[in-house]
């Protein structure tokens, strides 16, 4: 596999990636979604809340937890997850950014008739 040459980006262009990459799982939405409902650290629910295998959320969590979108603590022998309140805005604003971008339409209003 080749270098993907993220030097050649922005960096904005690469933080958007990343976000994007961390993102680009149904599992790790819907672990986002749960942390969210419930509105507190969940420990170990997960697994029946998504459906999927301890392991498999294990990893997920991971990348989520790497990503800096959720953090979590060591209760015990268990780990507890939440939303990283702080982060969770950032994402939002890094991709509120980028999504209002304009297009410019009107000189190329019918380019790819």
């Amino acid at each position: 596999m080749g270098l993907t040459k993220t030097e050649i980006f922005t960096e904005k262009q690469n933080e958007i990636a990343l976000i994007a990459k961390t993102l680009a799982h149904p599992a790790r939405i819907a672990i986002i979604q749960a942390l969210i409902k419930s509105s507190q650290c969940i420990c170990g629910d997960l697994v029946t809340e998504i459906g999927l295998a301890q392991a498999t959320i294990s990893q997920h969590l991971k990348e989520l937890k790497n990503s800096g979108l959720i953090k979590g603590t060591i209760t015990g022998t268990s780990m507890c997850y939440c939303v990283n309140e702080e982060n969770w805005t950032v994402f939002q604003e890094v991709f509120s950014q980028f999504f209002n971008q304009t297009i410019e339409l009107e000189e190329n209003k019918n380019c790819c008739n």
